[in-house]
């Protein structure tokens, strides 16, 4: 069931499981204007029966007639693509049924990204497909991407680590940083928490705030430690913005490094990109909104001997549903940029 589909002849079939969400609402939006997939089924268990249309307006001219339907293993059979939005935990209890009744499985979720015994010791719960995990191919398409054509199931990375990797990876490629004691510090939009309501979430508690959570022990930190092979303080942090991410990242260099020599290693690294953009100036995360761009940059202060990266991605896009359509995409062998944009809104 994982060969690659011929989609000059075929159009192929997707569902949407947790469309109702932030990160599923976004791939409906993307899908929307994919050349060569069709949404034709989006669950969403908690507006099961109601229109796409009119949970999310902004949706309503590209599924007049879609209906949110249950999540089951059984709506979903069949289909060529099956994209998963749901909460960590979640997944693994349906993924094992979907595994033999369709071709690809393309997760935003957390359940696939670990190896079980890190899982469990971040997530504080035992994995129920441990099997599963070692066939999982992690979805960072660019530093992952010869090993995603025809995979069956597919974790697609968290926002935070994508941003930190892309920004760190050419440096710890390269072994021109320590691996010990990188300081990362993340500031994300509230769209990154859901659509599920929670008090800190108010208007009134976000609005002119700007608060650190998850000190110490957020789960993004153990991704981050697999892919770039370091140890990492990792604080994230809530900025009073819909969407968007900044990361800024601290490491000491190995040996000689330079501004320069730097922005040299970040352009080796992603110069043939298309999503990847190295930057002169620090980014900010209204350049990548709405897009499924990351832009990154970096700095050499001569006076503390720290190198200092930042990078910046649209936490809705790069971050998760856009990413995910990237990854489905390679997977399918078809145009990586299909249905994605690298041009943000503004303003």
């Amino acid at each position: 069931m994982n060969m690659l589909l011929d989609v000059y002849n075929y159009e192929m079939r997707v569902g949407v499981a947790g469309a109702s969400g932030y990160a599923g609402a976004e791939l409906l939006r993307l899908l929307s204007g994919h050349p060569s997939l069709e949404v034709v089924v989006a669950t969403g268990q908690r507006n099961e029966g109601a229109q796409v249309g009119e949970h999310t307006p902004s949706l309503m001219a590209a599924y007049p007639e879609l209906a949110y339907s249950a999540m089951s293993a059984e709506s979903l059979a069949g289909l060529d693509v099956v994209f998963l939005a749901l909460p960590h935990g979640a997944s693994q209890s349906i993924v094992p049924e979907l595994m033999g009744s369709v071709s690809h499985v393309i997760d935003l979720g957390a359940d696939f990204r670990l190896e079980p015994s890190i899982y469990e010791s971040w997530y504080g719960e035992s994995h129920t497909a441990p099997e599963l995990c070692a066939t999982a191919v992690y979805g960072l398409v660019e530093r992952n991407r010869a090993a995603l054509p025809g995979a069956s199931l597919v974790a697609v990375p968290g926002c935070y680590p994508t941003a930190t990797t892309l920004g760190l990876a050419p440096f710890t490629d390269a072994g021109a940083i320590e691996t010990q004691g990188v300081i990362v510090d993340a500031a994300s939009g509230v769209s990154g928490a859901g659509r599920a309501a929670s008090d800190r979430l108010h208007f009134s508690e976000v609005d002119e705030s700007f608060s650190a959570y998850g000190l110490l022990d957020h789960r993004h930190t153990a991704e981050m430690e697999v892919n770039l092979g370091i140890q990492a303080l990792f604080t994230p942090h809530l900025a009073p913005m819909v969407r968007g991410m900044l990361v800024t990242a601290y490491a000491r260099p190995t040996g000689v490094l330079t501004t320069k020599s730097a922005l040299d290693l970040l352009h080796d690294a992603y110069d043939e990109e298309p999503f990847v953009h190295v930057v002169s100036e620090p980014p900010s995360t209204k350049m990548a909104s709405g897009s499924n761009s990351a832009f990154v940059t970096a700095r050499v202060d001569e006076r503390t001997g720290y190198l200092l990266v930042l990078s910046a991605i649209d936490n809705l896009g790069k971050g998760a549903a856009g990413q995910a359509v990237q990854c489905a995409n390679v997977v399918l062998g078809i145009d990586e940029a299909s249905g994605l944009s690298a041009v943000g809104m503004y303003p």
